[in-house]
């Protein structure tokens, strides 16, 4: 964990909230909105992905987007890809962080990227070998992405054993860090906290665990507590609210960035990051979302008086 930060904050509004909505957003607004929520503190953004632009053109720009923001000081530039080639064209743009994303559901994988989850796990371990067979890119972090670890719109239930069997696969095959994905929002806290504490008895509890949630049926924020409690540090969120999977019907709503930072540091627990800088980087957002909506309690509430985040207290 980095000196002073107890939760690491991962923003993924310029990847996962612009894929989910039509509005195609200015590329130098991007970038501004990057930058500014960058100098607001975040450590890490995803800014994008790597797909075919005709799947999705909102992302078309993100080889211009990673070229603009790689050298931001303090940020490490995350980028989401579906396959080697993906992951090719990222580390050729010069992305800090490279995510794949397997599907723990069959279902959902084949829906997703028209491959079984082996099949993946496969093209996983040739991200790597790519990785490492060039010099340049040693300092690249690969992270393997779960989706759908505690249930999927099209076969429903998830068994935890089978989110583990994914989990160790990636690993073995290099994985740096894994993410945990309620992808289509049907995780409650109880199930949070056993599948993470899980998973740490499986990977190991020093091995670099990042959960990301949606707000679809209001649990959002309370699992982040519950996965706080199991012992996650690191937390997905979008600016405002924005996005979510496009390819999995009803699964709206990340989990607002400002509500879980306020959640963070009301509780005494520093990620480093300005609200008010974070309002100022939603404000960019809006601008040019031709009237997407987004959500959030912070923005409408503002911080209750007296309060001192813990990051400015420490």
């Amino acid at each position: 964990m980095t000196d002073g930060i107890d939760v690491l904050v991962h923003e993924v509004g310029p990847r996962d909230g612009l894929q989910s909505i039509q509005t195609i957003f200015p590329t130098e607004a991007k970038i501004d909105w990057i930058r500014t929520e960058a100098a607001a503190g975040v450590p890490l953004i995803q800014v994008g992905s790597f797909v075919p632009p005709k799947l999705l053109p909102q992302l078309a720009d993100t080889g211009e987007v990673v070229a603009a923001c790689k050298d931001i000081d303090g940020l490490t530039m995350t980028v989401l890809v579906p396959n080697l080639k993906g992951a090719e064209n990222g580390m050729k743009a010069g992305a800090h962080m490279i995510g794949q994303v397997i599907s723990v559901s069959e279902a959902h994988n084949q829906s997703n990227v028209r491959r079984s989850v082996q099949e993946s796990l496969d093209d996983f371990a040739r991200i790597v070998e790519h990785r490492d067979s060039d010099p340049a890119y040693a300092d690249i972090v690969i992270s393997g992405g779960l989706a759908t670890s505690f249930g999927c719109t099209i076969s429903g239930p998830v068994d935890p054993a089978d989110v583990m069997r994914v989990a160790e696969g990636l690993v073995e095959r290099g994985a740096q860090r894994l993410s945990v994905a309620d992808t289509v929002g049907y995780g409650n806290p109880g199930q949070v906290k056993d599948l993470f504490t899980e998973l740490y008895r499986t990977v190991g509890e020093d091995f670099p665990v990042g959960a990301h949630f949606h707000d679809t049926r209001g649990l959002g924020l309370a699992n982040v507590y519950a996965a706080l409690e199991a012992g996650v540090r690191e937390f997905d969120a979008s600016l405002g609210g924005l996005g979510g999977c496009p390819y999995a019907p009803g699964a709206t709503g990340n989990i607002v960035t400002e509500d879980m930072v306020f959640l963070l540091e009301s509780m005494g627990l520093r990620t480093g990051v300005s609200l008010d800088g974070l309002v100022a980087a939603r404000e960019i957002m809006e601008r040019h979302l031709g009237g997407e909506p987004t959500h959030g309690t912070y923005i409408t509430a503002g911080p209750p008086k007296g309060f001192v985040p813990a990051s400015k207290a420490a």
